[in-house]
């Protein structure tokens, strides 16, 4: 499987027990296809001035709330980017994730 980690089925990756994608990088999540309307439901707080994506603390998103690998949560789970609904329990990105954490 190269730099990916083992597959993962979709139960073993659940999402709440997880949080690694959220934690990857500061440059991942990037606004992608979102209109203003969309946009403008993300917290001020949580977007990023200086780029067009959410705020990050080191590779940290600031909307990730919890311990990477024990239990996350999104703090804007329902407003949340395109990016971060398109990454599902146990595909590539998410398996990449989670072995740079060590999951």
């Amino acid at each position: 499987m190269g730099r990916f980690a083992p597959e993962v089925d979709a139960a073993e990756a659940d999402c709440r027990g997880c949080g690694a994608c959220c934690a990857y990088s500061a440059e991942w999540p990037r606004f992608t296809i979102e209109d203003d309307a969309e946009l403008a439901l993300i917290p001020a707080a949580f977007a990023d001035d200086g780029a067009p994506g959410m705020r990050c603390d080191g590779d940290r998103c600031s909307a990730l709330v919890g311990a990477i690998g024990v239990a996350a949560s999104c703090a804007i789970y329902a407003v949340r980017p395109q990016v971060c609904r398109d990454c599902e329990p146990g595909d590539a990105e998410c398996r990449m994730a989670r072995a740079r954490h060590g999951l």
